[in-house]
């Protein structure tokens, strides 16, 4: 599909440094003198509610609902928010620097905290929006973005359109778009058919784990029964306890949202950074010396502590890891073991795999936001095999899951290869880097298809301290627990 592409014949100086050299007859505008801004408020708040990402664009909220039954959104009522027209572009003014910008197909209504902005004559609005979310056009927007912090940066309205962007004539904006669109629905399919692949290598990986943790290593072990329903019969010897029971303490976060800076020693553990039994430093932020101490004055988080989410999503856990200063982001908990009866990786493993895993679903996919609260936490029943069976579990899985682990790294690679490419591919064409217009002549006419969005590409949720957002868009706080701010001795 891309062999045989070729730059163009000829370039000329776009006049900025960091555009370059452009195809000669490519114009170049400040975006003000083909866009305008458009502030229609819906008056009854029944339209369709729509969301933007940094990885798909424009979507309907409802589109991204996991949950039958869950709320589209926090907001008390919709009256105000800001319609879209099919072919609008919406951008999310704190996030255009990370791309979260991008063409509608839909007619709809986003946050008031978000931008419209309508194409005139000429251009082609799809063309804009493979335009504006390439690296280099969301490096001159985090350039010229105002804020604080980085993941508070704004682009206002007047700032955008004084930037100048690159139009080709129309006909090729729109064979630029037929070819990109071609490329993107490939790459997304073939990263979709390996998600598959990870997912059943995911769910091999569970299945030994659970085996482990609910029935231990030895298969002829006598077995009791739990008198859990959901949890059938367990190893005889094996404790069925409250999880307070193997706690020194459960110690609830600040109810507040701890001060952002952009570097630090210190670092703020948001739900983002708990995924999959692991700490990713990508969902922490930075804070002071100061929040630091205030964050932490119920409790430190300690290497071999446990962290876990009560929402946003309720249920993920992780090991505090040695070498770095962290604190608790709200919606989070900190669960310090008594080390004589329970070892840190084996909960971790038990809450995503054991007796707590059927609570965790059921608060996950409850008709309302899932959510825990601290004394529901120290509630959930466990299994306590003794302290020696439980490092012999570890290392069991740990020796059987290597070969499955290894072949999803590899996969994931993989995946991260054909998204850098389309990355490169996408930025080369719409700046003229490459000439497509022969290419996308001969593409085949082809049905619409059903878009296959590729996992993991709407996580995007950088709002979950309760600014103004996407899913706060009022700044509404989600609420909290009757106990909230609690300290629990166990």
């Amino acid at each position: 599909m891309t062999a045989g592409l070729r730059p163009y014949s000829s370039y000329k100086d776009s006049g900025f440094e960091w555009l370059g050299d452009v195809p000669e007859h490519w114009e170049i505008r400040r975006n003000k003198l083909f866009m305008r801004e458009i502030n229609e408020l819906s008056e009854d708040g029944s339209e369709e509610l729509l969301t933007v990402s940094q990885y798909t664009g424009v979507t309907r909220r409802r589109d991204r609902q996991s949950d039958e039954g869950s709320l589209l959104t926090n907001a008390a009522s919709l009256v105000g928010y800001k319609r879209v027209h099919s072919g609008d572009l919406v951008m999310n003014i704190m996030l255009a620097w990370n791309g979260s910008l991008g063409y509608s197909p839909f007619e709809g209504i986003v946050s008031p905290a978000y931008c419209v902005f309508r194409a005139k004559s000429g251009v082609y609005p799809q063309f804009l929006h493979y335009l504006f979310r390439t690296p280099l056009f969301t490096s001159i927007f985090k350039t010229v973005s105002t804020g604080v912090v980085e993941s508070r940066l704004r682009l206002y309205p007047e700032v955008f359109f004084r930037l100048s962007s690159l139009l080709p004539p129309l006909p090729e904006q729109t064979a630029i778009v037929r070819f990109l669109d071609y490329a993107d629905t490939r790459i997304r399919r073939s990263i979709h058919a390996k998600q598959k692949l990870i997912k059943l290598l995911e769910e091999e990986k569970q299945a030994i784990i659970h085996q482990a943790v609910t029935r231990g290593l030895d298969p002829d072990v006598p077995l009791k029964p739990s008198g859990v329903e959901w949890l059938g019969d367990v190893p005889e010897h094996w404790d069925i306890i409250a999880l307070k029971r193997v706690l020194h303490k459960l110690i609830d976060c600040e109810h507040k949202t701890a001060p952002e800076i952009d570097n630090s020693d210190y670092r703020v553990v948001r739900t983002t950074a708990v995924r999959k039994g692991e700490l990713q430093l990508a969902g922490t932020y930075c804070t002071t010396e100061k929040g630091f101490k205030e964050w932490t004055r119920r409790g430190l988080p300690e290497p071999g502590d446990v962290i876990f989410t009560r929402e946003a999503p309720a249920g993920e856990a992780c090991i505090v890891p040695e070498g770095y200063r962290l604190c608790l982001g709200q919606r989070t908990v900190l669960m310090k073991l008594n080390p004589d009866k329970y070892n840190p990786q084996f909960l971790v493993l038990t809450i995503y795999r054991g007796a707590p895993e059927h609570h965790i679903k059921l608060a996950s996919q409850g008709s309302t936001v899932g959510h825990f609260n601290v004394e529901d936490i120290a509630a959930l029943t466990i299994l306590a095999p003794p302290l020696q069976e439980q490092f012999a579990i570890i290392d069991h899985i740990e020796k059987n899951t290597l070969p499955v682990v290894y072949e999803i790294h590899k996969i994931e690679s993989e995946i991260t290869l054909l998204r850098e490419y389309r990355t490169r591919l996408i930025s080369d064409v719409v700046t003229g880097k490459l000439d497509v217009r022969e290419a996308a002549a001969r593409l085949p006419v082809e049905a619409d298809e059903v878009d296959e969005q590729e996992d993991g590409e709407d996580n995007d949720w950088t709002e979950e301290e309760g600014e103004v957002g996407e899913d706060y868009p009022d700044g509404m706080a989600m609420e909290t627990d009757e106990n909230a701010g609690e300290e629990v001795e166990v």
